[in-house]
């Protein structure tokens, strides 16, 4: 896909092209490559993430759907980009996750919470490093030990040291949602803590 244009795929199933981001953008009819074309009826899909143009070409008549999304880019550690891809998190989570008592429906949810919570940054692109941290919290509250596996990766683990330095965040973090109170400042002494009536 050239970097100036964007590609859309009409109901039709056809690829249409919008050309110049610039100036003005033109839609190419599927049906006769006219370049003009009117909106007839626009409508928000995928919790706002997708917008659907029903739009009829002014030259030969005949009316298509445009889906426009805006695309989120994943830049590589070596440079390379690549589309941001739902499946690809829901696929490095399974792995996770495997042997574990984490259902489907629990998996797809995780990973639209991390594709909000990239996309909620604004950036056209982001690097992969921050995606796999996006993965990490709700991973962790999903299941522990498929977060510690996942992070062993994420993480590059070489030594025992560092999974015990991980499982030790993981109890205390676990004691504190259990007990918040534990850390809590105590009053200074001298202090009456009593309230009078």
């Amino acid at each position: 896909m050239p970097r100036n244009g964007v590609a859309w795929v009409c109901a039709s199933g056809f690829r249409v092209w919008i050309e110049g981001l610039r100036g003005g953008t033109a839609v190419r009819c599927p049906y006769c490559r006219h370049a003009d074309s009117r909106v007839v009826d626009s409508r928000e899909a995928d919790d706002g993430q997708l917008i659907r143009r029903r739009r009829s070409c002014s030259e030969c008549g005949k009316r298509f759907t445009t889906v426009e999304e805006a695309v989120l880019a994943v830049v590589k550690r070596s440079g390379v980009t690549e589309p941001f891809s739902r499946t690809k998190i829901m696929s490095g989570v399974r792995k996770a996750c495997q042997g574990r008592p984490v259902d489907e429906d629990s998996i797809a949810l995780l990973a639209q919470r991390v594709e909000e919570t990239v996309r909620a940054r604004g950036a056209a692109e982001i690097p992969s490093h921050e995606v796999g941290l996006a993965i990490l919290v709700p991973l962790r509250d999903l299941d522990q030990v498929a977060y510690l596996r996942f992070a062993s990766v994420y993480k590059s683990f070489d030594s025992l040291d560092q999974f015990e330095k991980e499982i030790a965040a993981l109890r205390e973090g676990a004691m504190t949602r259990e007990n918040p109170t534990r850390h809590a400042v105590a009053p200074r002494s001298g202090r009456s803590s009593k309230i009078n009536n």
